[in-house]
């Protein structure tokens, strides 16, 4: 239920995302600069948000509450978005965020409380609902395209309405099925006996996490900006900019039974590494993907036109590397949090997103004042100093994540 419920909310989400920084370009005329900094900030309220709605949720709300509140939000922002106007352009943005911030922290809370009893199976849990996130993220590109085609901008923004008020229908029919995952401050959970020592250093260790993590968001939200200009403007192809971002949730749905397939198997012999060292493999490929964006550059797509193919492999590369970043970085949350600030921590992830959603952002004025390649060669060395941070600080942070699991493990066993 989960799974549907979040698969029409980020259909209404991408679906609007994918065109966004086209319908400022082309029927808004914004300038560079000011296309950079709406992305950016919308894009950094998006994702900081969710802190506020985590805290919201766990402490006032409650998880299916703030799901209901969220999706009200967001399908009345979509609507606003529709009616073409600049006065209700900036509302309509400002009602998706609120609307995104309520929702996402709480959809999250309740797929890792599913799994009190079963927290081996977290990661796989969350790589399933992940696959939820991206078929949604896979019709929106094409829908839209065909829509603000035949249609206009209007058509295309007010399908991602309909989305939403679908997502809401799912939710509000099979909620039954969540309703023992536990809702914020209604319930006190496993592991509410931790000592102030154990619960702040679990807290230290997420944030150490979540500063790491934030240079390795920005070349994802590449994918909505100058990435989607590249493809327009320096790739030979007659397909619309905007399709080119389905790549990323195609790429993991296909990637996910894979990856599922391959934990479990490890996991059998005892050898699956600790989310951290799947984050770190994720950090490594995402940055092979930078690169291929730097060579695509210096061999001619800097000012010309270079091939597809290079465009589709740096998102192949990119897109695979959220299936070892992201489920695994939500069950830590989830596994690690101290019960109580479980919401409030599920949205400080989120707030890193927002960082490098901002930064993503000031970095996008560069794009027309420096040539492509040196821009994605100043991401790529970001993603590098994550890696390396990563792995100096591996060690300590295994023992405390661990421990955690360790902690967590016996209580749902009890």
């Amino acid at each position: 239920m989960l799974f549907f419920t979040e698969m029409w909310e980020r259909y209404s989400f991408y679906s609007m995302l994918a065109i966004l920084v086209l319908y400022m370009d082309e029927a808004l005329l914004f300038s560079q600069g000011e296309i950079g900094q709406v992305y950016g900030g919308y894009n950094a309220a998006v994702w900081f948000l969710p802190l506020l709605g985590g805290v919201m949720a766990d402490r006032l709300l409650g998880y299916q509450r703030a799901v209901f509140v969220g999706g009200i939000l967001m399908a009345g922002g979509h609507l606003l978005l529709a009616l073409e106007s600049i006065s209700t352009f900036y509302v309509g943005l400002a009602l998706l965020a609120c609307g995104v911030g309520l929702f996402k922290p709480s959809v999250s809370t309740l797929v890792g409380n599913l799994y009190r009893d079963r927290p081996a199976l977290r990661d796989a849990g969350f790589n399933i609902f992940y696959m939820g996130v991206s078929l949604g993220g896979i019709v929106a590109p094409f829908a839209v395209a065909y829509l603000r085609a035949t249609r206009g901008w209007g058509a295309a923004f007010g399908s991602a309405a309909v989305a939403m008020f679908l997502s809401l229908a799912i939710f509000a029919v099979f909620r039954r099925h969540v309703v023992d995952s536990g809702d914020g401050a209604l319930q006190i959970e496993e592991g509410a006996d931790l000592s102030p020592a154990e619960a702040r250093a679990r807290l230290v260790a997420l944030l150490v996490v979540f500063v790491i993590m934030i240079p390795v968001w920005i070349p994802t939200f590449q994918i909505g900006f100058t990435l989607t200009l590249w493809a327009r403007d320096n790739i030979q192809t007659s397909l619309p900019p905007e399709v080119f971002q389905s790549l990323n949730p195609l790429t993991i749905v296909a990637g996910t039974p894979l990856i599922v397939a391959l934990w479990g198997r490890l996991r059998l012999r005892d050898a699956e590494p600790p989310g951290y060292g799947k984050m770190f493999l994720g950090i490594l490929i995402v940055t092979a993907g930078v690169a291929v964006v730097v060579l695509a550059g210096l061999s001619g797509g800097d000012t010309g036109r270079v091939s597809v193919v290079w465009l589709v492999v740096a998102l192949v590369l990119m897109s695979a590397s959220e299936l070892l970043t992201t489920p695994p970085g939500l069950a830590m949350v989830t596994r690690v949090a101290p019960p109580q600030l479980r919401g409030t921590l599920m949205g400080g992830w989120f707030v890193t997103l927002a960082v490098a959603a901002y930064i993503s952002g000031w970095l996008g004025t560069l794009w027309d004042r420096i040539p492509h390649s040196q821009y994605f060669m100043l991401i790529g060395a970001l993603t590098t100093i994550s890696a390396l941070a990563l792995a100096c600080v591996g060690k300590r942070l295994r023992s405390v994540l661990l421990a955690g699991a360790s902690t967590a493990s016996d209580s749902e066993a009890g």
